[in-house]
């Protein structure tokens, strides 16, 4: 389902642990790691689409999350003619996606990146919500950066705790648009990258794709 530009509709999810960590998934057999992400399935709304991918791509149903928001349109990004199959190209371009900012209410062990033939994820493990960008194929990369910096507006963090700017890249260290209107600030990208000590992986059978 491709709208008029050639953009297919497309959900991206944004998993937060009690620490605003975000679930942040090894792609299977590959060395790029990324958020949840699918299409929307004609008849169906973003947050059904959302609903579904969540426990397609990690297990998760919906009594096991809490919607913190989403970002207020489309974010779309294209995709390089070398990575679109040979039948679709000049039709298909790229994504239009609606992102989801959840809060996870269940136990890390309620993850399940086994529940279909063919998973997304083979490793997972908790991550400070600024993700490293240069993990993400590039082609993703700037979708990435908009839509945690337009969904961290969501986010509270422990007073006098300078975690916001302390966690924040240096090409994102500059007023948020919003804060003369009183808005919440925002923070950015990790400096160094880390990872929580929380990470699983999916023992793959020989010739999984």
């Amino acid at each position: 389902m491709l709208d008029r530009e050639g953009f297919r509709p497309n959900v991206g999810i944004i998993l937060l642990n009690a620490q605003n960590e975000v679930w942040w998934g090894k792609r299977v057999r590959e060395h790029s790691w990324q958020f949840p992400q699918g299409g929307i399935k004609y008849g169906e709304t973003p947050e059904q689409a959302m609903y579904r991918e969540l426990e397609e791509e990690i297990g998760l149903r919906q009594e096991h999350v809490k919607i913190v928001g989403r970002t207020r349109d489309w974010l779309r990004y294209e995709v390089p003619d070398h990575f679109i199959k040979r039948e679709i190209r000049g039709h298909y371009r790229g994504q239009k996606q609606i992102w989801f900012l959840l809060r996870m209410c269940a136990r890390d062990n309620e993850v399940n990146l086994r529940l279909t033939d063919h998973p997304e994820f083979d490793a997972w493990r908790w991550h400070d919500y600024w993700v490293p960008l240069d993990v993400v194929i590039e082609f993703k990369r700037d979708v990435y950066q908009r839509a945690l910096q337009e969904l961290s507006r969501f986010l509270t963090w422990p007073a006098n705790t300078g975690h916001e700017r302390r966690h924040m890249p240096r090409y994102l260290r500059q007023p948020h648009p919003q804060r003369s209107q009183g808005a919440p600030q925002q923070a950015a990208t990790p400096e160094p990258a880390r990872s929580t000590a929380v990470e699983q992986k999916l023992e793959l059978a020989p010739g999984k794709t």
